[in-house]
């Protein structure tokens, strides 16, 4: 079979995230890295220099050299940069959240659709391997607790505890919970920014699981973790540590057994070089992403609605 030529790929923002996606497309033997933009001048010639590729301040300068894009902006220019990549007929790859409100997200989603163009959302926990070896170990969850938190740091804070880190676990919940959102309860308070630092939310689905989701951008200690329970099994995840353990009633004909623990085991996995070579996959095979501009909607409207409630 005649391999495939490596697909011409630009990204626009390289600060923190935007860099580790250069790096990874530059290791990547599906695509050519041909150009970099960030509105800083410095960035850019310091990304230019590490990547060996041109770098420029204006991101239009790209629309007509690449033929897929990842976009790792601050989330309020989310949709004004894709939005002019889909149009120009240019693949994407957007960071988490697809944009900052749903119907700015609604309307890349369609606009992806009308010009048929692949829209990925940056949802990175979905390609984390313990997550995907879970998928098949969880089914109808009855409740869900999760608790992401993280040490403050200046990135991400152009919006809300919810935007920033916990749209992550609504992804991978709403993923697994085959279910619509019935009702939500959420508190947040501000700490050191204007918007809210640290978040609870209580989602309802339709199906009956309730899942307590906790997040914070204000805390000493980082913790990503999440608990499912089921009729069969108890579920714990450790997002960093990228191990879960299962629990299981043993047999009970004969009476009380007790619980058998089994410990998942995941290869290890660089989840933002999985994410990027998924991208590319697409790209190549016009097939609908793991994560898509319908899911990332999705988690933007439930995270949005938490949002709200604060």
């Amino acid at each position: 079979m005649r391999e495939r030529e490596p697909m011409a790929v630009g990204v626009v923002g390289v600060g923190y995230a935007g860099s580790l996606h250069a790096s990874k497309y530059a290791a990547s033997p599906a695509a050519r890295l041909v150009a970099v933009a960030d509105i800083d001048g410095r960035r850019a010639r310091e990304a230019s220099e590490r990547y060996g590729v041109p770098a420029v301040t204006d991101y239009r300068e790209l629309l007509d050299k690449v033929r897929c894009v990842s976009i790792a902006v601050p989330t309020q220019q989310h949709y004004r940069v894709a939005r002019d990549f889909l149009t120009a007929g240019i693949d994407v790859l957007v960071e988490k959240p697809i944009t900052s409100t749903v119907p700015d997200g609604q309307k890349l989603v369609d606009l992806a659709r009308r010009h048929a163009r692949i829209l990925q959302v940056g949802h990175l926990e979905r390609f984390n391997p313990v997550v995907r070896e879970l998928s098949k170990v969880i089914a109808a969850p009855r409740f869900v607790e999760c608790h992401r938190l993280a040490p403050f740091v200046d990135r991400g804070t152009d919006v809300d505890v919810v935007l920033d880190l916990m749209i992550h676990d609504i992804d991978v919940i709403s993923s697994l919970v085959h279910a619509p959102v019935v009702d939500i309860d959420a508190t947040g308070v501000a700490v050191l920014t204007d918007k809210p630092d640290i978040a609870n939310a209580r989602i309802r689905f339709d199906d009956g699981c309730v899942a307590n989701v906790t997040a914070s951008r204000v805390s000493i200690k980082r913790q990503r973790k999440i608990r499912f329970f089921q009729s069969d099994a108890y579920i714990s995840l450790d997002y960093d540590a990228k191990t879960a353990q299962v629990y299981r009633m043993e047999d009970r004909s004969q009476g009380w057994a007790g619980i058998q623990g089994q410990m998942i085991a995941t290869r290890d996995g660089d989840a933002l070089q999985d994410q990027i070579e998924s991208f590319l996959e697409a790209v190549a095979t016009r097939k609908s992403p793991v994560v898509s501009g319908e899911d990332g909607l999705h988690a933007l409207e439930i995270a949005s609605a938490i949002s709200e409630r604060l």
